[in-house]
């Protein structure tokens, strides 16, 4: 597809231009292999890129369970709780404590 991206951006002169030029060096005889040569490399390329694309992804599914972002925001949310928790307590004990009488209030 980038082939095709690329040839869009050159004009029917240009190509011909092109082909006048592989015939003069390289004669009409090679062209053939020339051709083979890099349709072989274009596909060796295309495989190429799409094993990086596959262990790349690879390699971030494996990131990504072995961080565990749930269990962490889980454990977090428990380590600010605990303290919040605790101070709601005091507060709490604090707002409804009743001293003891002693009889001499009485």
């Amino acid at each position: 597809m980038q082939v095709i991206l690329f040839l869009n951006d050159i004009a029917g002169t240009e190509i011909l231009l092109i082909l006048v030029f592989v015939l003069i060096f390289f004669g009409a005889n090679s062209i053939p292999s020339i051709a083979k040569t890099m349709g072989k490399a274009i596909y060796q390329i295309k495989n190429a890129s799409e094993d990086i694309k596959s262990e790349i992804k690879k390699s971030s599914g494996d990131i990504k369970s072995e961080l565990n972002i749930k269990e962490l925001i889980k454990e977090t949310e428990q380590d600010i709780k605990a303290p919040m928790d605790q101070m709601l307590t005091d507060i709490e004990h604090t707002i409804n404590y009743e001293p003891k009488r002693t009889t001499k209030d009485e």
